[in-house]
C-alpha cells in the first residue's frame, strides 16, 4: 500500500519508493534517507510535529512536511 511517511502511526514501517530530491534536505539523504531503505516511525512530538524516525539505523527528527514527501510501501 502506497502512502507517504507523515501518514504512518507510530510503530510502523515502509520501505522508501520515491523522494522529491530537490525538496528534501540534503542532510537527510546523506544519513540514508533513500529509496529503498526501510523507515520507521519512532514516535510523534506534541501538536504532531516534527516526527522521530528511524532509517539506516539512525533516529532522525523530521518536520512533517518534509516527511510528506517522501513516498513508501507500508511493511
Amino acid at each position: 500500500m502506497k502512502t507517504t511517511v507523515a501518514k504512518l502511526k507510530v510503530g510502523e514501517r515502509g520501505r522508501i519508493e520515491q523522494i522529491a530530491i530537490e525538496s528534501i534536505p540534503l542532510n537527510l539523504l546523506e544519513m540514508g534517507c533513500l529509496p529503498g531503505k526501510e523507515i520507521e516511525l519512532i514516535q510523534v512530538a506534541p501538536f504532531n510535529d516534527p516526527l522521530y524516525i528511524r532509517v539506516n539505523g539512525s533516529h532522525l527528527a523530521i518536520r512533517r512536511d518534509v516527511a510528506a514527501k517522501i513516498q513508501i510501501t507500508k511493511l
